[in-house]
C-alpha cells in the first residue's frame, strides 16, 4: 500500500462505545448523526482539496462509521497496514473528547514515529492540556488552518524548524512552544468541498466506507456549504458565536466566502448530487448586496437543488422574495430557542426579535414557493423552567394553526455540554449556570457516564439535570401528539415516536435506581440492558426521518459519476507511461 501524506482520522464520541452501556438519550435525534456522532466536520473535505491541490496525498477514514456499521471492525488492525507519514484527528465537537484521545493512543501504538496532529474548535480551546499528553505531538488551533497545515507538512518531511508555522502548539527538547496566530484569510475562497477529489480518493483506496459523512446519508444526502468562518451574533449557548470566534480563533469579524465561489462550490455539489445543500450560516449576514450576487449566481446556474437557508435573526421580507425570485427549491431553518422573548433577548440582545417578526417571516415563506420550514426550540436555557417548555409547545401548536404540512417544529436539549468559548460556558454565574465539567478530562470522564443526565454538563437554578432529562421526553410527547394532531407526520410513525418515548422513560428510571442504589450489574442483566440502551438512544424524541429531506428516484446524478470514475482509471493506467516518457527524441 502506498504511503498517505495526510491520514485523516474522525473518531467516534467514546471509543469503546460498542461494549459500553451508556444511554445517550436524545442528544443527536436533531441532527444527520447518530450519539456516536460520525459525522466528521467540513474541513476534512477542505483540507483535502487545499493539500491535494498543492500535490499532497490524503486519505479520510471515517472510524466512528466503520465502527458503527462493522461490529466486528478491528481499529487497530486497519490502523496498522496503513502508512501515513502523518496523522491528524479531529476534536471539532466536545462529544469526541473521549474517542479522540483514545484513538490518538491507538494511532501512536501501531506508528509510534508517525507525528500525530489535534485540530477543531475544542482541540484549539483544550490545546495546552492536549499538548501534554503522550499521543499528542502537534495542535493546530484556529478554524482556517490549511495553509499552516500544509506548512506543518512541509516542514515535517524536510526537517526544517517548526517557529514559523502559524497557530501551532507544540513540544521541543520537553517544552511546550506556543507559535502566534497568523493573519486570517480575507475571505473563505480559499479552500473548496471538492466532490470530485473524495470521489477520486475512493476510487485510489478502495474504500467507500471510509468517506460516507453519517450513517443513513444514502437515503438522505444532504451536503453543506459554508458560507463564513465566524459569526455577527451573540448568542449565550453558542461556540460558534461572535464572542466565542473572538476567543478561540482570535476573529473580530466574520470572514465570507464570495459569491462567485460559494455558488461555484454548489454547482459543484449539484453535478454530482441531487440532494438538498445547507448553507451554513446566515448568509444575510454579508449584507443585501453580497446576498443578491449569490441568488444570481444561482439562478444563471440554474441550480435545482434544494437550497437550505439559515436565519438567525429576522430578515426583511424582501429578503425572502428575493430567494424565491432566484431559486427553484429552498427552504427556511429557524432556531427561536424558546417561545419566550425574554429568554430569547437573553440568549442575544443584539439579534434579539419579536414572536410576531418570525411570524410574519413565517407567513411569508409560505405565501411564497418555500417547500419547507423547520422550526427549532431548545431545553435547558438560561431562565427556562419546566413550565415555560412546556409552553414552548403550546406555542407549536399556534404555529401550526396558522400554517399548513410545509412546517414543523421540533425540540431536543441542549447537549450533551455547554459549548466552551460561549458566554454561558466562560461566565456561567451570570447566565445562572453550574458547570460539572471545565476541563478537556473533566468531560472526557463525563461522557462515559451511564445516562445522559450524568453526561449533561450543566444544570440551572431553574432545572436540575434530573428535571432537564425529564421535562424534555414530555415536551417531546405532548409535540409528537400535536404533529398526529395536524398532520405533520405519519399515525404508525408518530404511534412508534409516542412507544419509544415512553419506554425511554422506563429506561431512564430503571438507571437513574441502578444508580441510586449503586448496583453491580450482572453480565446477563448489563448485556440486556446495552441492546435496549442501543435501541433507544436513536430517534427518541422524533422519528429520525423527520429530518430527511425529499428524495428523487435517484439521488445521485450517476452519468456525471461514470465520467469521473473513467477519467480516474484512464489517468491511473496512464501514469506509468507519463513517468516514463521524456518527450520527443532531438534529431535521428
Amino acid at each position: 500500500m502506498s504511503a498517505i501524506d495526510l491520514l485523516l482520522l474522525h473518531p467516534p464520541s467514546v471509543y469503546d462505545f460498542r461494549h459500553k452501556t451508556i444511554m445517550y438519550g436524545p442528544i443527536s435525534d436533531l441532527i444527520p448523526s447518530s450519539p456516536v456522532f460520525e459525522m466528521y466536520p467540513l474541513g476534512f473535505l477542505t483540507m483535502t482539496d487545499y493539500l491535494e491541490s498543492h500535490g499532497l496525498k490524503v486519505r479520510i477514514v471515517n472510524l466512528a462509521l466503520r465502527m458503527m456499521n462493522d461490529p466486528g471492525f478491528d481499529v487497530a488492525r486497519f490502523l496498522s497496514r496503513l502508512k501515513p507519514r502523518v496523522i491528524a484527528i479531529d476534536l471539532h465537537w466536545l462529544p469526541h473528547a473521549h474517542g479522540s484521545i483514545e484513538i490518538a493512543k491507538l494511532a501512536k501504538e501501531c506508528h509510534p514515529h508517525v507525528p500525530v496532529i489535534f485540530g477543531g474548535l475544542s482541540a484549539t480551546y483544550f490545546h495546552r492540556e492536549l499538548i501534554e499528553l503522550a499521543q499528542v505531538d502537534y495542535v493546530l488551533r484556529g478554524d482556517t488552518i490549511e495553509p499552516q497545515l500544509f506548512n506543518l507538512l512541509t516542514r515535517l518531511s524536510s526537517g526544517q524548524t517548526l517557529d514559523e508555522v502559524a497557530n501551532l502548539t507544540w513540544k521541543s527538547a520537553g517544552k511546550v512552544r506556543i507559535n502566534p496566530p497568523g493573519p486570517l484569510p480575507v475571505t473563505a475562497d480559499y479552500a473548496d468541498l471538492n466532490p470530485e477529489r473524495i470521489m477520486k480518493m475512493v476510487l485510489r483506496y478502495r474504500d467507500l466506507q471510509s468517506v460516507l459523512p453519517f450513517n443513513g446519508w444514502w437515503q438522505n444526502p444532504i451536503t453543506a456549504v459554508f458560507t463564513v468562518k465566524g459569526c455577527a451574533h451573540e448568542c449565550a449557548t453558542c461556540g460558534g458565536s461572535h464572542q466565542a470566534n473572538e476567543l478561540i480563533n482570535v476573529r473580530h469579524a466574520p470572514t465570507f466566502r464570495s459569491p462567485q465561489n460559494l455558488v461555484k462550490n454548489i454547482v459543484d455539489i449539484s453535478r454530482f448530487s441531487k440532494g438538498p445543500v445547507f448553507l451554513v450560516g446566515d448568509l444575510y449576514q454579508a449584507g443585501e448586496e453580497h446576498v443578491l450576487q449569490v441568488l444570481k449566481g444561482l439562478k444563471s446556474a440554474r441550480v435545482k437543488n434544494e437550497i437550505v437557508f439559515e436565519v438567525f435573526g429576522m430578515p426583511p421580507l424582501r429578503y425572502l422574495q428575493a430567494i424565491d425570485g432566484h431559486v427553484a427549491n429552498w427552504s427556511l431553518e429557524l432556531s427561536p430557542e424558546s417561545h419566550d422573548e425574554q429568554i430569547r433577548r437573553v440568549q442575544d440582545e443584539k439579534a434579539f426579535y419579536k414572536n410576531s417578526e418570525m411570524e410574519a417571516v413565517i407567513r411569508e415563506a409560505l405565501w411564497l414557493r418555500c417547500h419547507r420550514i423547520d422550526v427549532f426550540f431548545m431545553v435547558g436555557l438560561s431562565r427556562q423552567t419546566r413550565a415555560s417548555v412546556l409552553e414552548s409547545i403550546d406555542y407549536c401548536e399556534k404555529l401550526f394553526q396558522t400554517s399548513d404540512t410545509r412546517l414543523s417544529c421540533f425540540i431536543s436539549p441542549m447537549g450533551p455540554f455547554v459549548d466552551p468559548g460561549s458566554r454561558c460556558f466562560e461566565e456561567p454565574e451570570r447566565y445562572g449556570y453550574t458547570l460539572f465539567a471545565r476541563t478537556l478530562e473533566e468531560h472526557r470522564q463525563l461522557l462515559v457516564q451511564p445516562s445522559w443526565e450524568q453526561i449533561l454538563n450543566y444544570e440551572t437554578p431553574w432545572m436540575s439535570r434530573e428535571e432537564l432529562v425529564d421535562v424534555t421526553y414530555d415536551a417531546a410527547e405532548a409535540l409528537n401528539r400535536l404533529k398526529l394532531k395536524y398532520g405533520r407526520i405519519e399515525n404508525g410513525r408518530g404511534q412508534e415516536v409516542a412507544e419509544r418515548i415512553n419506554r425511554a422513560r422506563g429506561l431512564k428510571d430503571r438507571l437513574r435506581q441502578v444508580n441510586a442504589d449503586q448496583t453491580v450489574l450482572k453480565p446477563t442483566e448489563r448485556d440486556m440492558l446495552l441492546g435496549e440502551i442501543h435501541d433507544f438512544s436513536v430517534s427518541t424524541v422524533c422519528d429520525k426521518r423527520e429530518l430527511f429531506w425529499r428524495n428523487h428516484p435517484t439521488n445521485f446524478r450517476w452519468l456525471a459519476i461514470l465520467r469521473t470514475v473513467l477519467s480516474f482509471c484512464g489517468d491511473a493506467i496512464l501514469q506509468p507511461f507519463k513517468r516514463s516518457y521524456r518527450g520527443p527524441r532531438q534529431g535521428l
